[in-house]
């Protein structure tokens, strides 16, 4: 295997996160984004046991300056594609949503996602790069109990419509929007919601979002997947 490109994927221990690090570990040397370092390096032993390459991005996303750290650490002077996946999901009635909570959904689903950006953007423009972020239908309209997830969706497609436009020509930026993906945060929700009759097969499995991601890693250069939405079948 050959890997001459470079991807960080945040989140990329768990859920979407992880199944987007093992398509693009194919033919990319991976940074793989987490807090929990035996769950990265579970990751990293997979990635390398098919024969690709890759090495931890261990840091707090909220944390700013343990953000700089590691991007300082991890030594990279051009970037091929980031991947924003990983991010916080719960539902709270606005009148039992306190401020601490829209500060922790913001801070890792929208201001993490743009410091790391602001960090990148030198080495992805050096390399023509790419930024895709995981986003949610839930960027697309809101419902009772959503207003902080959604609203922190909501932000997150305005930064990436920002970015698209200030970067266009240099660095490409994609937004992908699944619907209900099976994942242990799509479990933690639907217990949140009283769902006691889980059945992950009528979501969407981790590795179709992976596929998505893939679309929009392979266009050619002249070419930007801007959008894309994956939904459940049945669901």
């Amino acid at each position: 295997m050959t890997t001459t490109k470079t991807a960080l994927v945040t989140g990329g221990s768990r859920g979407i996160g992880r199944a987007v690090a093992l398509d693009l570990a194919e033919d990319h040397h991976l940074l793989i984004g987490g807090t929990d370092a035996a769950r990265v390096d579970s990751v990293i032993a997979e990635v390398q046991a098919a024969g690709g390459t890759a090495q931890p991005f261990l840091a707090d996303l909220a944390d700013a300056e343990a953000l700089a750290v590691a991007w300082k650490q991890a030594g990279v002077e051009t970037l091929d594609v980031v991947v924003h996946s990983a991010g916080l999901a719960w539902m709270r009635p606005v009148a039992e949503a306190p401020l601490a909570e829209w500060r922790k959904m913001f801070e890792l689903n929208v201001f993490a996602v743009a410091e790391l950006t602001r960090l990148s953007l030198p080495a992805l423009r050096a390399a023509r790069g790419q930024v895709i972020t995981i986003n949610s239908g839930s960027g697309y309209s809101s419902r009772a109990g959503g207003a902080l997830y959604s609203g922190s969706k909501f932000a997150l497609r305005a930064f990436t419509d920002a970015l698209r436009a200030e970067e266009r020509g240099t660095v490409r930026v994609t937004s992908i929007h699944p619907g209900r993906v099976d994942t242990d945060m799509q479990v933690a929700m639907q217990e949140s919601m009283g769902n006691t009759d889980y059945d992950g097969a009528r979501y969407i499995a981790p590795a179709s979002v992976a596929a998505t991601v893939r679309v929009a890693v392979d266009m050619p250069e002249a070419s930007m997947v801007e959008e894309l939405a994956i939904r459940p079948v049945s669901a």
